[in-house]
C-alpha cells in the first residue's frame, strides 16, 4: 500500500499523456492533451477524435485500482493479482482519540524515498539544520542522544529515544514499510491528565531522485495561540525546514549513486546520534531483494536505468512557463523545478494556492487604488483632501507591500544564514 494525499490516476493514454495532469468534467477523468474521458471504472467513453459512428477501443479503458479513506488519508491497493484485504490499512492510535487535532502538509522532494527516510529519522540534525525555525530548535540543544531498539521485522523496526542527559527515553519511533514513519510522544500535565502527541510522516516515492510526502503533526493539547494563525503560515514554514535539508540530502542522493557501495562505506554512525540511520540501512540489507535498488548498510542493488527527469510541468502552467523559457516560465515562482517550492508544494496544496491567488488579487486592486488615490490628490486643490487622499494611498501602498511580502513567504525558497554561538 502506497499513500497519496489526493487518488492520483498515472495510467497513460493512447499518447503516454498522464492522467493525473487532467481535469474532473461531469464526473469524468478528462485527458488535458487530447480529451479522451473515461469513468469511474476506468472504461473510456469519449474519445472526441474517432468518428461518430466508431466504437471506442477495449484497449481505451485503463486499469484502475481499489481506494480507501482511512483517517484522512487516501490509500491504493496497486495489486491488480492479490485481492484488497482492508486489514493492511495502517491505524494511527492518537489521530483516534478524542480532541486530536493535526496540521497536514503535502511537498514533492527531489531526492530518493530512502534519503527521505533516512532524514526524517535523524533527531541529531534537527538543533543544528533548523537552528530558531519555529522557536523550538536551537543550536545550542546539539547533545548526545540515547536509543533503545524495542522491535525489529521484515516490515520494520520500532524503538524509543531521548535526551542521554535527561537519562529518559519518552519519544516512540516506529517505521513500517513501505512508507510509514512514525514519531510519537506521550505528555503527563501537572493534573495526571496524558496529553498525546504525534508526528507522522507517509513517505512515497515518485520516481529515481524523486518523492511526495504528507507530513501530519498533531496532538490531543495545543496552544490557543496556533489557531490565530492561518493554514498558509504553517505551510510556509514547513516548506522553510525542508529547504534548510534539501541541500545536503541532494547531493547525498548523488554520492551514494556515484560511489557505488554499501552506506558503511561512507557513512560514520554514531550510537549517540545515528542509530535509526544505522538499523534502516540494516533493513534494507534484509529486504532490499524485494526493491528495484537500494543501498543499504552492507549490501548494495544498482538501478538497472537512469532515472528519467522531467524539465516542465504538463497541464495549463506548461502552456504559460513554455512563453518565457529564457526565464524558466513566469517569472522564478513558477519556475518548473523541484528545488522551486511553487512546485513542491503549491501546486499540491489547494490551501497555499487559494491563500496566493487572494493575496495576488488584493495586491491588484489595493495597487490600483493607491494610483487612483495619488492621481485624485493631484488634482484636488484643499490641503485636507490632498493630506486625506495621500495618507489613504500610502496606506493601499502598504497593503500591496504586505500582499507581496505574503506571497513571497509562500513561493521564495528559504535562503540560509550561519548563526554562531
Amino acid at each position: 500500500m502506497i499513500s497519496f494525499n489526493a487518488m492520483k490516476i498515472d495510467a497513460p493514454t493512447g499518447w503516454l499523456a498522464k492522467l493525473s495532469e487532467g481535469q474532473l468534467i461531469d464526473g469524468r477523468l478528462e485527458c488535458l492533451y487530447h480529451g479522451w474521458q473515461f469513468e469511474g471504472a476506468g472504461k473510456c467513453v469519449k474519445i472526441p477524435q474517432l468518428p461518430a459512428d466508431a466504437k471506442i477501443p477495449k484497449s481505451a479503458c485503463v486499469k484502475t485500482y481499489e481506494v480507501r479513506d482511512s483517517q484522512g488519508v487516501i490509500w491504493v491497493w496497486m495489486s491488480q493479482k492479490i485481492p484488497p484485504n482492508e486489514s493492511k490499512l495502517p491505524w494511527f492510535e492518537n489521530f483516534a482519540r478524542p480532541g486530536f487535532q493535526d496540521i497536514s502538509t503535502t511537498h514533492e522532494l527531489p531526492y530518493d524515498h530512502s534519503i527521505l527516510l533516512e532524514n526524517l529519522m535523524d533527531p541529531a540534525h534537527v538543533p543544528i539544520s533548523h537552528d530558531r525555525t519555529d522557536w523550538t530548535a536551537k543550536r545550542e540543544d546539539a547533545q548526545p542522544l540515547c536509543f533503545e531498539v524495542t522491535e525489529r521485522t521484515g516490515r520494520g523496526f520500532a524503538g524509543w529515544w531521548g535526551r542521554e542527559k535527561d537519562g529518559s527515553k519518552p519519544n516512540f519511533l516506529r517505521f513500517e514499510a513501505p512508507c510509514v514513519l512514525q514519531n510519537n510522544r506521550d505528555i503527563v500535565d501537572k493534573n495526571g491528565e496524558i496529553n498525546y502527541f504525534s508526528g507522522l510522516f507517509l513517505c512515497r516515492p515518485t520516481g529515481q531522485g524523486k518523492s511526495m510526502l504528507i507530513v501530519r503533526f498533531g496532538g490531543t493539547k495545543r496552544s490557543p495561540i496556533v489557531n490565530l494563525f492561518p493554514e498558509w503560515y504553517f505551510h510556509q514554514n514547513a516548506g522553510k525546514v525542508f529547504e534548510q535539508d534539501m541541500g545536503f540530502l541532494s547531493s547525498q542522493n548523488e554520492i551514494l549513486l556515484k560511489e557505488k557501495v554499501p552506506t558503511k562505506e561512507l557513512y560514520l554512525n554514531l550510537k549517540s546520534s545515528d542509530t535509526w540511520v544505522a538499523e534502516y540501512r540494516k533493513w534494507m540489507d534484509k529486504v532490499g531483494h524485494g526493491m528495484p535498488y537500494h543501498f543499504g548498510h552492507s549490501t548494495i542493488s544498482l538501478p538497472k536505468e537512469p532515472a528519467v527527469v522531467e524539465h516542465a510541468p504538463a497541464g495549463i502552467v506548461a502552456g504559460l512557463s513554455a512563453s518565457s523559457p529564457a526565464k524558466g516560465g513566469i517569472g522564478t515562482m513558477h519556475a518548473p523545478n523541484l528545488a522551486n517550492r511553487y512546485f513542491r508544494h503549491v501546486i499540491h496544496c489547494k490551501a497555499c494556492s487559494a491563500a496566493i491567488k487572494a493575496f495576488q488579487t488584493w495586491k491588484n486592486v489595493l495597487s490600483a487604488v493607491a494610483v487612483t488615490l495619488a492621481a485624485l490628490a493631484i488634482l484636488v486643490s484643499g490641503r485636507q483632501w490632498k493630506a486625506l487622499l495621500l495618507a489613504s494611498a500610502a496606506l493601499c501602498s502598504a497593503g500591496v507591500y504586505a500582499c507581496s511580502t505574503a506571497v513571497a513567504l509562500n513561493t521564495t525558497n528559504f535562503i540560509r544564514t550561519h548563526r554562531r554561538l
